[in-house]
């Protein structure tokens, strides 16, 4: 094959072809050792300075605080939709959700397992077609925290602003979107993303936590749903996905040798644009259509 397909469907999505040659380079052995990053110890001396690569390569990017934890994790971002109530919501308890969108349904039917859930804005009747103005917003006193998604892909909705919380904690899916422009991430107490958007392959989800919010982990919480446990073992409570870590070191390596996320964003506006239009411009077919013309 002579040509590079753009993937623009559901699940994982295209990665830079620089990325992808040279871990093709390094695929049988990983800085001459011998050995490909599949294949050596998560704890030994050559994946540490992969492992610290791609934290610090997110934390540089983002510009993330000292007082928040950057975590790699396993389960995808929907496992997040569980693991965020059964660390911070209680029985008795109540979290605010922003439902404008299916991942935000997903996250809502999970946090009902372990408390009560305000809805505080919802499109569903509309079938989601619009995100709320943060005028519209008004929190839940002694809300847990408020959670929205970012982006939905599946509804084409996508928040133009960064939510405030109005002093409740503020936690974000921001699956879709994250590292394609700059984010204040001092706004979240925690911003979870699935890696195989933006980031790198499919099975490594990225955490950025606040330490207050660890702090409120509870005692005996199951320990690979520990968030606070997690951090205290640098993301090697269990082994982690050495691939996926190693090829998200590689993607921010080379999102800063291209400008950074400001750059990404440019990027990011040029292409909707590009195919804003070529969408308006698209013929519309019907069963009259002859088969033999195409559409974009």
């Amino acid at each position: 094959m002579t040509e590079r397909i753009y993937n623009f469907s559901a699940g994982p999505a295209i990665l830079p072809s620089e990325v992808l040659r040279r871990a093709q380079s390094e695929l049988l052995s990983l800085n001459g050792i011998g050995m490909s990053v599949m294949e050596i110890s998560h704890r030994s001396r050559h994946f540490a300075p992969v492992l610290a690569g791609a934290e610090n390569g997110v934390r540089e990017l983002l510009d993330v605080p000292e007082n928040y934890k950057i975590l790699f994790l396993q389960g995808g971002a929907s496992l997040q939709f569980s693991m965020i109530p059964l660390n911070f919501l209680g029985k008795d308890e109540t979290a605010d959700y922003v439902l404008t969108g299916a991942w935000g349904v997903k996250a809502v039917k999970e946090a009902k397992r372990c408390g009560r859930v305000n809805v505080i804005f919802s499109t569903e009747n509309e079938n989601f077609k619009s995100v709320p103005a943060q005028d519209e917003l008004n929190f839940t006193r002694d809300a847990r925290y408020v959670h929205y998604t970012s982006n939905e892909t599946i509804e084409g909705v996508e928040f133009k602003y960064e939510l405030d919380g109005k002093g409740v904690p503020v936690v974000c899916d921001a699956s879709s979107n994250i590292l394609s422009k700059p984010l204040d991430v001092q706004r979240y107490a925690l911003i979870y993303a699935g890696a195989q958007k933006n980031i790198g392959p499919s099975g490594v989800t990225l955490i950025i936590i606040r330490d207050d919010l660890l702090a409120r982990v509870p005692a005996n919480q199951h320990s690979l749903l520990d968030y606070r446990a997690i951090a205290r073992s640098d993301s090697m409570l269990n082994t982690p996905n050495t691939w996926g870590i190693y090829i998200m070191n590689l993607v921010c390596e080379h999102i800063k040798q291209h400008g950074g996320l400001a750059a990404m964003e440019k990027k990011t506006r040029r292409k909707r644009v590009f195919y804003t239009t070529r969408l308006t411009e698209a013929t519309v077919f019907t069963a009259d259509t002859p088969r033999n013309r195409r559409a974009l």
